[in-house]
């Protein structure tokens, strides 16, 4: 599929039911049907299906035909169901934060070029414990923090956080083992400096979201 133009994805997420159900089927982890859609947004199934499918013709979400599988094949088309579709535009859904690991990067070249990898590491934990060290002081928790830096957390109440974007995605694609290892620092070095010792950041790699997962 071809990725959607930038102002064609700005036009279609104006509307902010058709935003809301964007984001619902982006971090929904399973292809979303109507109804659940409706259901989810607090809109008609009607409504649902008339905005999920400008949403496909705008490119963000694909869409195809499934049968639930707890609901035996009837006659007919099956439902229509759908998921993302690809790693979308740079537009403010989902936040990026590239500025932040182009300093880390540059940095870590500037002082260290025989080991650029290493010192890169050590500046993203760096960076990471300054975050955490000014959270008390700013007003700001855990979950705030990381939604502020684009990761879009979601709190379990078992005190694991699920991190739905990555705020480098374009780059994870591209360097996967480099920028997730920098990512993995630099939450890590929050949770250091805000001195947080019953929860750790954990490398649990995702299609769709952020290869950090904070938790016991």
């Amino acid at each position: 599929m071809v990725a959607p133009d930038r102002w064609t994805a700005v036009a279609a997420l104006a509307d902010s039911s058709r935003r809301a159900l964007y984001e619902y089927v982006r971090r929904a982890g399973h292809p979303v049907g109507r109804d659940e859609a409706g259901n989810a947004t607090g809109i008609s199934r009607g409504l649902a299906a008339f905005h999920l499918d400008k949403l496909v013709e705008a490119g963000l979400l694909r869409a195809r035909h499934e049968s639930p599988a707890s609901r035996p094949r009837g006659r007919g088309r099956a439902p229509k169901v759908y998921e993302p579709a690809g790693a979308g535009v740079a537009v403010a859904i989902p936040e990026r934060h590239y500025e932040l690991i182009a300093e880390i990067l540059a940095d870590a070249v500037a002082t260290e070029p025989a080991d650029a990898a290493r010192a890169a590491s050590r500046l993203a934990h760096q960076r990471g414990r300054e975050v955490g060290a000014r959270l008390p002081e700013s007003g700001h928790d855990l979950a705030g923090a990381l939604a502020e830096l684009g990761f879009e957390p979601e709190p379990d109440p078992d005190g694991t956080i699920v991190l739905h974007n990555c705020p480098f995605h374009v780059l994870a694609v591209r360097r996967t083992e480099l920028v997730c290892g920098l990512n993995h620092a630099f939450v890590t070095g929050i949770l250091d400096g805000l001195g947080e010792t019953r929860v750790q950041a954990r490398m649990v790699p995702r299609p769709g979201s952020c290869c950090v997962r904070i938790g016991h």
